[in-house]
């Protein structure tokens, strides 16, 4: 009887686990850049006694492990703000940023120019260029972000030909999957995941990239996970009253 109830146990933090996964994919639909995340579960076998006093041969019981969660990196919708700061990335690139922590990695391109003239996320975290953090003068105007992201500008009011101001750096993940997120739509790269240029992946100007969250899905899911739950919940509750009623006619037998 106890196995029964450890096993539907196991089964319930798994599934209180995968509720809290999809909650966030949830609460992060409108995120710009955002990935959705995705639970993984493995059947974990033991065996049960196997002292040679016990009748028949030996059955393994079967719970359920909380594996691991991965990253869905599919793009997501594609919208057109009109911004010019603004970028989406068409490729399996990321933007490279600086934050306090280190280094991170995003595909969030709602961008805008700080008090001290930088490019930076909506987060305010400096968008990194091929030589470090991009930098803007106060008379820069009429700002163009190249498919390649070569950024250039006119300067001053007279003049009419192109400055340069960076390029965006761009850099993509052989082992994408081992990334680990840091925050909504920003990610880290662990030890031994290096971040490789990405010059195959082109930049849309004025345009961000939308959350890849599917919302009917993850609502379908919540709900197939929340009666789950419940149902489980009844099955142990089934279990005890069984446990509570045998202990009770123990009781009554004459000793």
């Amino acid at each position: 009887m106890e196995n029964a109830l450890l096993i539907g146990l196991s089964r319930q933090i798994a599934l209180h686990r995968e509720l809290e996964v999809v909650a966030n994919n949830i609460a992060n639909l409108d995120t710009t850049g955002y990935k959705a995340d995705g639970s993984i579960f493995e059947e974990f076998l033991m065996p049960a006694a196997s002292a040679s006093g016990f009748q028949g041969g030996d059955r393994r019981l079967s719970y359920v492990q909380d594996r691991a969660t991965w990253h869905n990196l599919n793009p997501g919708p594609i919208r057109q703000t009109g911004n010019p700061l603004d970028v989406a990335i068409d490729g399996d690139a990321f933007l490279a940023v600086q934050t306090a922590r280190g280094e991170r990695y995003t595909r969030n391109g709602a961008l805008q120019i700080n008090a001290q003239g930088e490019l930076v996320t909506s987060a305010g975290d400096r968008v990194l260029g091929d030589g470090g953090p991009i930098q803007f003068q106060n008379t820069d105007h009429d700002i163009s972000i190249n498919k390649d992201g070569s950024i250039t500008v006119r300067e001053g009011a007279n003049t009419k030909s192109d400055s340069a101001r960076g390029r965006l750096r761009l850099v993509r993940f052989d082992r994408a999957q081992q990334l680990q997120k840091d925050g909504a739509s920003l990610f880290s790269a662990p030890n031994g995941v290096a971040p490789q240029p990405a010059p195959n992946a082109r930049v849309a100007q004025g345009a961000i990239e939308q959350s890849n969250v599917r919302s009917v899905v993850e609502m379908a899911r919540m709900v197939e996970v929340t009666r789950t739950y419940a149902q489980i919940a009844a099955i142990l509750q089934q279990q005890g009253d069984m446990r509570r009623n045998a202990i009770d006619k123990l009781a009554e037998i004459p000793g």
